[in-house]
């Protein structure tokens, strides 16, 4: 079980992690191997151990906000966005989006053990090489496809698909890119759709690569993805908890504190040379504030949204967020809260034929049905809580829109070379936006992403009952747009304010409409998928004209979940946060170890890489022994 606050108040650990997510359980689970070493771990939501909303794939999106509504099929209207501490949820809200329509945006994220690896969608997926060897380019040895390799294999426990799944769904996979001792089980959904197989087989016909094995830095094409399930444990989810807090929650060297939010870093009186020396961090637990002490290290797996907002809070960002908030400045670090990018997702829904028999989610809708579907779990039989969302695609603009890419590649480079003539880039914007537009002229990097989700999932229309969907989801990889996350108080229980300037550059509105276009004109009238479905739900056949569509993107889409960057690791005249060994610059204990940490967005789910940010820590950790 997890411990109580006299387990950790006023006790010293050679090691406190902030954060018991994705990324923290994971550097505290590695660090706690070693029995000589102890470690503490604060985590401000509830332990939700066991909890079915979390466990049952079926379960999509009722955890957002700690919906009410029925799993999976949570309308916009229906959550209050960004109310303070719901169960599952931190529940953030952006600031009004002027170029977003004029709207806030919900952001979930995961507050229990296990942050947002107990809410997210499940899905295991790398991205190509080249968007990781762009860290080692921008100045941080180490950081490259063969460390991700080796790091996100060490965390995974692969299982094949069965045969059964595979004369359902051909597919392969080579077995040398996947992992086969990690504490994280990952596998191929047990049942997938048949929309999934009308989604490959119409790309195929389009003349889109399916793709034999994505795991090994070439993700282009269409595939089928593996997902963190259990086939062994009823095909429950699998995350940080299962993989790194029920192995370690009995070792003595290993404590654990629950509702226990994090308000500052302290810092010893005394610098080691100009820098400062963090010697523990004080919580809130149960409206009192506590004190844990650090023997060699404190360590923020906070989450790209808290991680700056907790660096801020102990002084160190810019010096005009920290003077507004009335927090000392203790380091001056201009790249705290500033460099945020988010992947952003849209929907086209479509009525799927009632004349032809259909598994998808939709059917979950129904009490009833759901039940039933329960109660088959509990007996460890097939049911439609064990559907997962299996059909990627990846694929270079240049590969489906030669044209278009060859004419928005050269404005984009056009762009890029304008803005570092007339010195408007903040430090460190320029060589990413040339790595962006490096990618952008690399077939082999993909541009784009289109999915299928056998079901409903739209923000504008309601579904209709009885009736089945597919909806196709298409995501934008490599935003130009930054954002920024900073704290608006020094009240470690306020919300920071989040503004990702969504939309702000153009150029990230036109590839997702392009996407539109193509899934509109191309996916849609294309056999199989054209006789497959009866109707375009969203944004219906009369939408037609890039100004329609576009308006039609700014008024569906929505986050994916993703976001990266806030505490970028970059060198610190780049307006970066964090060394190559994820130290805070000007400190020389405190790190960060999450999705905050990476400079450049990638052409994946972001799920597979914050395990690697944390493992790669744990790696580093080790290593200065």
């Amino acid at each position: 079980m997890v411990n109580q606050v006299s387990d950790i108040a006023d006790k010293t650990f050679d090691y406190i992690v902030v954060g018991a997510g994705t990324a923290g359980l994971t550097v505290a689970g590695r660090l706690a191997e070693d029995p000589n070493v102890t470690v503490a771990v604060l985590e401000a939501g509830e332990p939700l151990l066991d909890d079915p909303k979390i466990l049952l794939g079926g379960g999509f999106g009722s955890t957002w906000g700690d919906s009410k509504v029925s799993p999976l099929f949570v309308h916009r209207n229906s959550i209050s966005c960004g109310s303070s501490f719901v169960k599952y949820d931190w529940n953030f809200a952006t600031v009004p989006q002027k170029y977003g329509g004029d709207r806030p945006w919900q952001w979930n994220r995961g507050k229990c053990l296990g942050g947002s690896s107990a809410m997210n969608f499940y899905a295991w997926i790398k991205p190509p090489a080249e968007d990781i060897n762009v860290y080692e380019e921008l100045g941080n040895p180490g950081w490259n496809w063969e460390s991700y390799q080796r790091c996100t294999m060490h965390t995974e426990n692969f299982t094949e698909a069965n045969e059964d799944q595979l004369k359902t769904y051909p597919h392969t996979y080579d077995k040398t890119t996947r992992g086969k001792a990690g504490p994280l089980e990952t596998t191929v959904p047990l049942i997938s759709s048949v929309t999934d197989k009308l989604f490959i087989d119409t790309l195929a016909k389009k003349g889109v690569h399916v793709n034999e094995d994505p795991y090994g830095g070439n993700v282009n094409g269409v595939w089928i993805s593996a997902a963190c399930l259990d086939r062994q444990n009823k095909w429950t989810r699998t995350y940080s908890a299962t993989a790194f807090y029920h192995p370690n929650k009995d070792k003595p060297n290993f404590k654990v504190l629950t509702e226990a939010h994090a308000a500052r870093v302290l810092f010893a009186d005394e610098t080691v040379g100009n820098d400062l020396v963090a010697t523990g961090v004080d919580f809130i637990h149960d409206g009192k504030t506590y004190t844990v002490h650090a023997k060699k290290e404190v360590i923020l797996s906070a989450g790209a949204i808290k991680s700056p907002h907790i660096l801020e809070l102990s002084g160190i960002g810019r010096p005009e967020v920290l003077k507004k908030i009335g927090v000392p400045v203790r380091v001056e670090l201009p790249g705290v809260g500033e460099n945020v990018q988010d992947h952003i997702f849209g929907t086209v829904t479509f009525e799927l034929d009632p004349n032809v028999p259909h598994e998808t989610f939709d059917a979950l809708r129904d009490p009833d049905f759901a039940k039933e579907q329960g109660r088959l779990q509990d007996l460890d039989l097939a049911n439609r809580h064990r559907y997962g969302i299996a059909a990627f695609s990846y694929v270079p603009a240049a590969t489906i829109l030669p044209k278009f890419a060859e004419d928005f590649t050269a404005r984009v480079s056009a762009w890029v070379d304008e803005q570092k003539k007339e010195g408007k880039l903040a430090p460190g914007l320029a060589e990413q936006l040339d790595a962006q537009v490096k990618i952008l002229k690399d077939k082999n990097v993909p541009d784009m992403e289109i999915l299928t989700f056998s079901g409903h999932l739209s923000f504008v229309t309601p579904p209709e009952p009885g009736k089945n969907y597919v909806t196709l989801i298409y995501i934008l990889q490599h935003p130009i747009s930054r954002g920024t996350i900073h704290a608006t108080s020094s009240n470690p229980l306020d919300h920071p304010e989040i503004d990702p300037h969504y939309f702000e550059n153009d150029f990230d509105l036109e590839l997702l409409t392009e996407h539109v276009k193509y899934i509109k004109n191309e996916i849609a009238t294309t056999e199989p998928f054209k006789s497959g479905v009866v109707r375009e739900v969203d944004p219906g056949f009369d939408t037609t004209s890039d100004e329609a569509i576009r308006e039609f993107v700014k008024k569906s889409a929505c986050t994916t979940f993703h976001a990266l960057g806030s505490t970028s690791m970059v060198p610190r005249e780049k307006n970066g946060v964090v060394d190559p060994e994820l130290k805070v610059y000007g400190t020389t204990n405190l790190r960060v170890a999450d999705l905050g940490v990476i400079p450049l967005q990638i052409a994946a789910h972001t799920q597979a890489t914050a395990y690697y940010v944390a493992e790669r820590c744990a790696e580093i950790i080790k290593a200065q022994k």
